[in-house]
């Protein structure tokens, strides 16, 4: 893309999901129209955009048509088809690019391209079937986390193995699909920086905040983490590290262990990323429309905090009375329009400032 786009265009964005939904209103506050494309009927990020496509990603005809209808498309999530990216690309920009899709929708691939950076790792094994397993249990030990190359989030697509006699049980708890053996790792806290890399290369990353997990689901983010400055340099660095290494345009999310070693890599996600939400009340410009910026072809803003927030998800019936919520003075409260509640499902979250950055 070559020319920065103009309030009035239309930017498309693959996915309807609570990600899909903020990234719109980011973009309405610019002046751009929205069109989706999901295969759910109703999704949340539906309820706010000029144009639904409601079709397969398979389906490569809708697929077309959607591509037609927008200027630019991004996403907002990893597992996209390859076939449905190729059919956009032939029509109208893919920002971010295919590479870091590539790269993040397998496990393996993504180790070993953040491992080719020179950073640092958890251990861990390429598995293919039993055999593969049981050398990579050799290599590296117990307890140790068996996950699927591809198509894993929020704990789904895992299994645990605490004995190497669990090898077999544990490789078909995940229906014997191709797999990441993960050792692991001793660490003091995880933390997340969220990063933007625009057109032109120029690289901005928010403060890293503290992650906590709750079943493989992210509970809270809260900023300032609980780290050095050394740290909290290390993490940015390293971020625009990766983003420079993809050639990446957007914002992306890199979680992190802190430990007596020095910071490992867990993973990359290229997108917006919910331990970033907290920009959403700590920043003049939020992840958001950081995002928006970058593929629009906008300057960055400088994403400077002007405040210490919690973040606090919102999980299955926890948002049923907002009202409640909503008399916190301290909290701002962000509703996804999802209207099935299930225990675990994300269903809004909160932003608590706690005080001003540095107070």
């Amino acid at each position: 893309m070559s020319n920065p786009l103009h309030p009035g265009a239309t930017i498309g964005i693959l996915g309807g999901g609570q990600l899909g939904r903020m990234l719109l209103v980011a973009a309405a506050r610019l002046g751009f129209k929205t069109h989706i494309y999901d295969p759910s009927p109703n999704p949340p990020a539906g309820h706010v955009a000029a144009r639904v496509f409601t079709a397969p990603y398979d389906d490569l005809n809708a697929i077309r048509a959607f591509a037609e209808s927008v200027e630019i498309v991004t996403f907002e999530f990893e597992n996209i088809p390859a076939d449905a990216l190729n059919a956009i690309e032939e029509i109208c920009p893919v920002l971010p690019g295919g590479t870091a899709l590539v790269v993040s929708q397998d496990r393996v691939l993504e180790k070993d391209f953040i491992k080719g950076l020179g950073l640092k790792t958890a251990p861990y094994a390429q598995v293919d079937d039993l055999e593969s397993l049981q050398r990579g249990l050799d290599q590296v030990g117990t307890p140790a986390i068996l996950k699927t190359r591809r198509f894993g989030y929020d704990g789904k697509g895992q299994a645990r193995i605490d004995d190497p006699s669990q090898a077999a049980k544990a490789l078909d708890a995940i229906d014997r699909r191709p797999a990441l053996l993960e050792g692991f790792v001793e660490f003091e806290r995880e933390i997340s920086v969220i990063g933007a890399r625009s057109i032109d290369g120029t690289v901005i990353c928010y403060d890293p905040g503290e992650n906590v997990h709750e079943t493989g689901i992210l509970r809270t983010t809260t900023v300032p983490a609980t780290i050095t400055n050394a740290q909290a340099t290390d993490a940015v660095i390293l971020t625009g590290q990766i983003l420079n290494a993809l050639n990446y345009v957007g914002v992306m999310g890199v979680e992190l262990f802190v430990t007596r070693q020095g910071l490992l890599v867990n993973e990359i996600a290229p997108r917006v990323h919910n331990s970033g939400h907290w920009t959403q009340n700590g920043c003049v410009i939020d992840q958001f429309e950081q995002h928006i910026r970058a593929i629009a072809g906008w300057p960055l803003g400088d994403g400077q905090r002007h405040s210490n927030v919690v973040m606090t998800n919102l999980l299955g019936d926890e948002a049923s009375c907002p009202q409640m919520l909503a008399r916190d003075a301290t909290a701002a409260l962000h509703l996804y329009g999802k209207t099935e509640s299930r225990p675990g499902r994300k269903m809004g979250h909160i932003n608590r400032i706690t005080g001003p950055a540095g107070g």
